[in-house]
């Protein structure tokens, strides 16, 4: 196995809560910019999570709806709808409300807590995932993240990817 993204391996734990096991993750990447939506969204296939993606506020609102994504990555600074706007309206809708949002940003980590108030379950700033041209961290990063959301849902993501 050459590179890290080849060495991949799955961790199982006992199912937590009422959701039971979730084995395979699919999440809802949010993003305007083009070139940072498709390198993170073959950084985490490559990884072996499914993902599905929106380029704006509205169209992310939309799939959170048809599609029911475990998590969403979701960008502050998009057309149409912004971030925290579209955080806001996932939260009052019944049927999205108890899905887990991890802000994905290039703004500053001193947002964290006013996002974390608004109901986001976690903030990463893009130059942590993305620290080098090349080097894409998000499907590392992700993993302790979703280890995270998943004991405050109550939710065991049966097959989260990790990388050795």
């Amino acid at each position: 196995m050459s590179t890290a993204h080849e060495a991949l391996k799955f961790f199982t734990a006992p199912p937590i809560g009422k959701t039971g096991v979730i084995n395979t993750v699919k999440i809802l990447l949010v993003e305007d910019s083009r070139s940072l939506r498709l390198e993170n969204e073959r950084a985490l296939q490559r990884a072996g999570y499914e993902v599905i993606c929106a380029e704006d506020g509205e169209e992310a609102l939309q799939r959170a709806r048809e599609e029911f994504p475990d998590v969403i990555l979701l960008d502050l600074l998009l057309p149409r709808i912004s971030g925290l706007e579209v955080l806001r309206r996932l939260r009052r809708m019944t049927e999205t409300a108890e899905i887990p949002v991890v802000v994905v940003s290039g703004l500053s980590e001193k947002n964290r807590a006013h996002l974390i108030e608004e109901g986001a379950d976690d903030y990463l700033e893009k130059n942590a995932i993305l620290p080098v041209k090349g080097v894409n961290l998000l499907p590392k990063v992700l993993e302790d993240v979703m280890c995270k959301i998943g004991r405050k849902h109550g939710v065991n993501f049966k097959q989260t990817p990790t990388l050795k």
